[in-house]
């Protein structure tokens, strides 16, 4: 029986092979989260058990009326395709190599979610909360904080990008207060411990497999995610499986207008395992290309996950160590990324 090592432990998979059971979208739960913009106390607290339900049941989620405008999402597609149709030359100009935090590009099979992989086929592009190389938390050493590494003369790749990470951070405000509700805590809760949050922005290119496929060589291998949400806009590529409690995959499809949001290990260290951080994987057998865009969302770098109010108590005790969210993030990327440990260690040490 195969298994997944994830930041939080191992996860077993009930069946292998590359083939998603496929499902009527209601049981991955779509949640409409126009409450909270413009719902009262009792549209809000229907919304959280929703999203409680979702959290302890699935894992995965899609979102609507999420008020992210949708010329700011096809720009940033727009601009991915433009990107990653470069010659290899123009794209390793902004290598991560060239960065100390892990921004920029990586080429394919640079990245390895799945230990027991051989490699992810894609590519992609990284940037992040924009943090200057002056401010204090750089200088200490804090590597996942930094400035973004742009190319050169593409002033419409930088806006686009910019445009949605922008509008990503404030998607994300309104998930967390409506993840704090859904946790029975005062709908800010969180905000004291976002205020300069690790959120990382990917554009991802799959090249397309054909034939018979190795299943340790796929799109992207299975893994969870390291930070507390993830939000994924996919474009019309069906690629996307989530690993369900019963250890079987389930296609995530896209549905037109919506996000696929997913937790990742952090939520899943906040509310000591209550809500599940779900395994997933991508296989491009479309015969296309594929694009997609997530969004890593987690709590500022020193924040200390362990375990929230009313997640732990005398029959539930806590299950994992209390760490910051930076060395957590730090320590999942050195097992994904070759030579982000040195480099990590090389930032330390010029603080």
């Amino acid at each position: 029986m195969k298994s997944v090592e994830t930041g939080n432990g191992v996860r077993v998979l009930k069946t292998g092979g590359l083939d998603p059971r496929r499902v009527p979208f209601e049981e991955i739960p779509v949640i409409d989260l126009e409450p909270m913009f413009s719902g009262g106390a009792e549209d809000k607290a229907r919304l959280a058990a929703e999203l409680r339900r979702a959290c302890t049941e699935v894992g995965f989620l899609y979102i609507r009326n999420h008020h992210v405008p949708q010329a700011v999402i096809d720009a940033a597609f727009a601009a991915a395709h433009t990107y990653f149709a470069q010659d290899d030359a123009a794209k390793m100009a902004n290598h991560i190599s060239r960065s100390s935090n892990l921004r920029g590009y990586a080429a394919l099979l640079e990245e390895n979610t799945d230990p027991t992989a051989r490699g992810d086929l894609h590519e992609s592009f990284d940037v992040a909360l924009e943090v200057p190389a002056d401010d204090p938390d750089v200088k200490a050493g804090k590597v996942l904080y930094g400035p973004n590494q742009w190319p050169e003369g593409q002033p419409a790749f930088r806006a686009a990008l910019s445009d949605y990470h922008r509008e990503m951070l404030v998607l994300s405000g309104h998930l967390l207060h409506a993840f704090a509700l859904s946790l029975g805590l005062e709908e800010d809760y969180f905000d004291a411990l976002v205020t300069k949050p690790l959120a990382t922005l990917r554009v991802l290119h799959y090249p397309p497999q054909f034939g018979e496929i190795d299943d340790r060589q796929i799109g992207i291998g299975a893994h969870s995610d390291y930070e507390c949400f993830t939000i994924l806009a996919q474009d019309q590529i069906k690629a996307l499986q989530a690993l369900n409690a019963a250890g079987e995959w389930i296609a995530a499809d896209p549905i037109p207008g919506c996000f696929v949001v997913n937790i990742g290990d952090m939520m899943a260290r906040w509310t000591n395992g209550l809500f599940a951080s779900t395994v997933h994987r991508a296989i491009n057998r479309s015969g296309t290309e594929r694009y997609s865009i997530p969004f890593f969302f987690g709590p500022s770098y020193d924040t200390v996950l362990e375990a929230l109010p009313g997640c732990v108590d005398a029959d539930h005790p806590a299950k994992y160590p209390s760490i910051s969210a930076g060395d957590y993030v730090n320590g999942r990327f050195e097992a994904t990324f070759a030579g982000y440990g040195a480099k990590a260690k090389a930032g330390e040490a010029d603080a």
